[in-house]
């Protein structure tokens, strides 16, 4: 799912592939489930694409007492504004409420609202930074993760060959390299000879990309929030530079902002060559490029690796059926249903079994030109060595940021001195 923050508790470096301790059966129906005939209805609150849809009915056939009735935001801001609404109002919160770990930092800061999810079933499922980040400081799990993001480069194969670069998987991660400037430079050799086409997508989404590969992009530590001031912080300030001068000065970027309407349909008008792709991303560009030939999975990431996104399946306390939602929450996130929606809307899975499991990594995709994006992103997952501490005030930090990056990015309304003046401003405001 789409990403902006995480805390997370270790690196995805010491990912171990091993299925020992990990649960992947189906929960058995408790009362509350529909085992005694009694008629539940759970709604369950996610946003952009979980892969999910077939899952439901798969559920409801299995236990044919539950009815499931989703509720999708189009965005993961519009679902962190209703979560936060309706947790503060006491009331109108979903069964199951999906969190983006972006925001998660922020969940964390009312757990006590949420149903205590552990349990033996459960114990050893997920990635230990995974369900490290999900877990208070007395031992209570609230969230059951589904998803990370290792990332990859997508691009346009057909667009690569007009320009007249590799177009092989193998040899496009080999032209990309293995650092930022690698792949600036790349794209100066393909604007160049382009006819208008842009090399990426979005300046912020490049950020994004780079603030994955921070440990501390804006707090000073990585045990409690102590945030560096923007003025003060010349790391940011450098990638902000680097990135601005790769959209306006080398005209690398098509000035969009993911996620608005005329970024969804750049997809169609091939406004743009490359775009960095964690897992969850494979569906979106498949559906906004339904019918569009040519794109291609790079297996590799500048600066070496990084995870944008992922998300979790909580349980609000004020839910009538808890103890349903728990069953359904957990069958969702077994293995088993983590790899089909991985393979229906590129959900890459956190689970530990699943990881190692051949109906993961022999998945091809016939959209991607048959990658092997299974292989592809457990690869990308290994590669990951940071995971950056985000605590409760970082999501309000990197908005600060995209909207400092989009007033010159995409309205091109200020320079980039006078958007970072502003963004200063913004911050200093935050208190």
């Amino acid at each position: 799912m789409r990403s902006s923050l995480m805390r997370g508790a270790a690196a995805v470096a010491g990912l171990t592939l091993m299925v020992t301790g990990c649960s992947s059966g189906t929960p058995a129906a408790s009362p509350s489930a529909g085992g005694d005939g009694e008629k539940v209805t759970l709604t369950v609150a996610t946003f952009n694409e979980f892969g999910y849809d077939d899952l439901y009915a798969e559920y409801t056939k299995l236990h044919p007492n539950v009815t499931i009735v989703p509720k999708k935001a189009a965005t993961s801001n519009e679902a962190r504004e209703n979560y936060f609404n309706k947790l503060a109002a006491g009331s109108g919160l979903s069964d199951i409420e999906a969190i983006e770990v972006d925001w998660l930092p922020d969940v964390m800061q009312t757990a006590d609202k949420l149903t205590d999810l552990s349990g033996d079933d459960v114990k050893g499922r997920w990635l230990e930074w995974k369900s490290a980040a999900a877990t208070t400081p007395d031992g209570k799990l609230v969230g059951f993760g589904t998803d990370i993001g290792p990332e990859a480069v997508c691009y346009r194969a057909d667009l690569f060959k007009k320009a007249g670069l590799p177009t092989d998987r193998a040899e496009v991660a080999k032209a990309l390299g293995t650092t930022w400037d690698d792949y600036f430079n790349l794209g100066k050799q393909f604007v160049a000879k382009s006819d208008g086409v842009a090399w990426f997508d979005s300046a912020d989404a490049i950020a994004q990309g780079q603030i994955n590969q921070m440990a501390n992009a804006f707090s000073s530590t990585d045990t409690e929030e102590t945030l560096i001031p923007l003025d003060q912080n010349q790391p940011v300030k450098d990638m902000y530079n680097s990135i601005l001068k790769a959209s306006k000065d080398d005209k690398l970027s098509a000035h969009l902002q993911q996620w608005q309407q005329d970024w969804t349909n750049a997809f169609q008008k091939g406004k743009f060559a490359t775009m960095l792709c964690p897992g969850w991303m494979l569906g979106v560009i498949e559906g906004n490029a339904k019918g569009v030939k040519g794109w291609d999975i790079a297996n590799t990431f500048p600066g070496g690796g990084g995870n944008w996104g992922g998300s979790y399946l909580t349980v609000p306390a004020q839910g009538a059926h808890a103890q349903a939602a728990r069953d359904l929450a957990a069958w969702l996130t077994a293995p088993e249903q983590q790899i089909k929606a991985f393979q229906a809307k590129g959900a890459f899975p956190s689970q530990v079994a699943a990881l190692s499991s051949p109906d993961l990594l022999d998945l091809k995709d016939p959209f991607f030109n048959d990658a092997p994006t299974g292989q592809i992103l457990a690869d990308r997952a290994k590669a990951v060595t940071v995971t950056p501490f985000k605590g409760p005030q970082y999501f309000a930090v990197r908005q600060v940021l995209s909207d400092a990056i989009n007033r010159v990015d995409v309205t091109q309304k200020q320079t980039p001195d006078q958007s970072w003046a502003q963004a200063v401003k913004e911050f200093n405001a935050l208190g």
